[in-house]
């Protein structure tokens, strides 16, 4: 009974659309342009919540944002100039996915440069082990000490 509860449960929770908080009087009366603001705020952070979009966004900040880029969308402006304005305004920041420009470099190729080390590292490791003879097997044991483990392991199995 409990799996067929969780069963539906998740059915309905996929069955529900994506929330967004684009409000009604937002929306824009062309939906071409709606379309292309909604694309343009998926690509944008809010500057208070910091990881979510301004689409998802209930932050003021985040509406005000949202009502920007629709004006700019009105104006005429393409979708590279609505980005362009709002990075010369707000900074990168406000990309949720920042250029590969050269000062977002060590952003963009700092984790694959530690995955890198990390491996090149435990390569090496592995190198140095096998070389140093750790993986060889321990002699064997002599008659007193397999005396002293036959009485230990004797001792055991009574208790």
């Amino acid at each position: 009974m409990r799996r067929m509860m969780a069963a539906i449960v998740a059915l309905l929770l996929l069955a529900v659309p994506a929330v967004h908080a684009v409000q009604p009087d937002e929306i824009m009366s062309d939906p071409a342009k709606e379309a292309r603001a909604r694309e343009l705020s998926r690509e944008l952070r809010c500057m208070v919540c910091q990881n979510q979009s301004i689409d998802d966004s209930d932050a003021p900040l985040a509406r005000d944002l949202r009502l920007l880029v629709r004006e700019r969308i009105a104006a005429g402006d393409s979708n590279s100039q609505v980005l362009d304005f709002l990075v010369a305004r707000y900074g990168e920041f406000v990309l949720l996915k920042p250029r590969f420009e050269r000062q977002t470099i060590m952003l963009w190729l700092l984790a694959p440069l530690l995955l890198a080390g990390g491996g090149f590292a435990l390569w090496r490791q592995n190198r140095r082990r096998s070389r140093s003879g750790a993986d060889v097997p321990a002699p064997p044991l002599t008659p007193d000490e397999e005396a002293r483990l036959a009485a230990l392991m004797s001792d055991e199995a009574k208790s």
